[in-house]
């Protein structure tokens, strides 16, 4: 496709030398510089090219198509460019201009579905033993403990791990993204069993290389009642009942209690079995075995455990634990507890659904509050003359696009003549209204994509409107097509080119939404929005 001239996002010499006339062609230019014609610096030919994207994606001309529409009956996930149907059993592809479907695995019992799975991805300055270890992998946890690793395109079994028999293991995450895997259990008679952490949880490294880390258990008589526990960036994550949090380093809880140190694929002996570690029956021993309290790091109070850390420098996210604090937020240094100046960010809003904030997945350091009619990006700066303390303050603020009723509080003239004034306040997330839904961040594109929804007659329809990341300017709107109920559950993605709706229906019926981007030549662009603060 080419790129108009008014949309060109970044003057290049070598675009120069085709003539004050001819339009570039961006896939020529965009295939030149991915082959390192332009630079030598990769990091440059990615950044360039994002750019160049980017400006095909928010120009005018552009348009975001719906290619395809399909329903499931399990759930349906997606992750980079790949659509998961039946418990990861079945991949497609969204890359080609239609999806077409990458693979399928063979049928399994129930006993053996997958039951939640990451996509793993080449680590960076590592060398694997085999050239597969090199390729995207999908890492599944099924039904019956075996963590498997499974090509990301072609479905085959590449390695497997049998974790245990002693619990049920359920859910995946990533400790460290891409280096460190934490597996954890469902809950079992009141305890968690946590991956890598848990009342269980593995906690295993750099695989398929064979490192591992070790298995907990969180025992009621050293931790006390806990309601769940996670693991992030090595840090044991322990929440209770009452909203206290309480926060541990895995690292000096493996160096106190570990009994055994285990690496993958070793014959071990254990508790007067031998067996070798992560083939079944002998499975992986729980080799971290707490006697004692560990050191607690840091310890808060916060309402339904909402806790989050980020900024910069460290600040942390909370709610006061009173339910009549339900909205209110508050933002305190990490270092000594100390309410930040203009700390406790509070939305006057009156409505069903409560309102959400959380770090800026950036790493820009700043916050987003998102509420029904407004979004507000929230910046972390210094006090003037006083270093050592730091304020909240409006980077900038997106405003849902609300007319005023007109109906709204005008008099009424009875029978009689009597004029009665009528009050009606709305709800801040009134149907219909636009309200907002879904916050995410494109992060090669650096743009916010936000969803608002309308309640039209007796249907609700929804737009996907890309922001600047950096001043907040509407650069695109797109408009969903399907309708929106606002009582189902939505999940929409935004990944370069290709924008995804997932919803899940009553009596678990999962549809999926496909769109993605057509440049329109016969359309010429005769406005231009650039990402410039209003």
């Amino acid at each position: 496709g080419a790129l108009p001239s008014s949309a060109q996002p970044i003057p290049h010499p070598a675009l120069a030398s085709m003539g004050p006339t001819q339009k570039p062609n961006v896939c020529r230019q965009l295939s030149r510089r991915a082959l390192g014609f332009f630079s030598r610096d990769a990091g440059v030919v990615q950044r360039t090219n994002l750019g160049i994207l980017r400006a095909l994606v928010c120009q005018e001309s552009t348009k975001f198509k719906n290619v395809w529409t399909t329903h499931s009956k399990s759930p349906i996930a997606y992750e980079r460019g790949r659509i998961y149907f039946d418990n990861y059993r079945c991949c497609v592809s969204s890359v080609a201009s239609e999806p077409r479907k990458l693979y399928e695995m063979p049928k399994c019992s129930k006993s053996e579905k997958i039951e939640d799975a990451l996509l793993w991805e080449c680590p960076v300055g590592e060398i694997l033993p085999n050239p597969s270890d090199y390729k995207s992998s999908l890492i599944a946890l099924t039904a019956h403990n075996w963590l498997f690793r499974i090509s990301a395109t072609t479905g085959k079994v590449l390695e497997k791990i049998y974790l245990a028999s002693y619990c049920k293991f359920r859910y995946l995450s990533w400790d460290t993204p891409q280096e460190v895997i934490a597996v954890k259990s469902a809950q079992n008679k009141g305890t968690v069993l946590a991956r890598k952490c848990t009342n269980h949880c593995e906690h295993s490294e750099d695989w398929p290389s064979g490192l591992f880390s070790g298995d907990i258990y969180l025992s009621p008589q050293i931790f006390g009642n806990v309601t769940d526990a996670t693991l992030s960036h090595g840090i044991l994550i322990v929440m209770y009942s009452s909203g206290l949090v309480r926060l541990y380093s895995f690292q000096a809880i493996t160096e106190q209690f570990m009994q055994q140190k285990l690496d993958l694929g070793c014959a071990c002996r254990w508790g007067g079995t031998a067996g070798t570690v992560g083939e079944a029956p002998f499975g992986i021993p729980c080799n971290i075995k707490i006697t004692d309290t560990p050191p607690l790091l840091f310890e808060v109070s916060s309402l339904e455990n909402a806790f989050q850390i980020g900024g910069h420098p460290w600040h942390y996210i909370i709610t006061p634990n009173k339910k009549k604090q339900k909205g209110v937020f508050h933002i305190c240094a990490l270092k000594d507890n100390s309410l930040a100046k203009n700390g406790i960010q509070e939305m006057e809003c009156c409505s069903l659904e409560s309102d959400w904030i959380y770090f800026h997945p950036d790493a820009s350091g700043r916050i987003i509050h998102v509420g029904p009619n407004q979004v507000k990006v929230l910046k972390l700066n210094e006090v003037e003359n006083d270093s050592a303390q730091h304020q909240i303050s409006e980077d900038f603020v997106i405003l849902a696009n609300r007319e005023k009723n007109k109906n709204e509080n005008l008099p009424t003239v009875t029978a009689s003549g009597r004029v009665v004034k009528k009050n009606v306040n709305l709800l801040d997330d009134d149907p219909e209204q636009e309200t907002f839904k879904i916050v995410d961040y494109e992060d090669e594109l650096d743009l916010l994509s936000v969803v608002a929804v309308t309640q039209i007659d007796a249907e609700g329809k929804a737009h996907l409107d890309f922001h600047c990341n950096e001043y907040g300017t509407l650069l695109k709107s797109i408009p969903l097509v399907e309708s929106w109920d606002v009582t189902y559950s939505h999940e929409v993605y935004f990944d370069r080119d290709l924008v995804l709706h997932i919803e899940q229906k009553p009596s678990r019926v999962f549809s999926c939404y496909v769109y993605q981007m057509v440049c329109d030549p016969g359309e010429e662009e005769t406005t231009n929005r650039s990402c410039e603060k209003e």
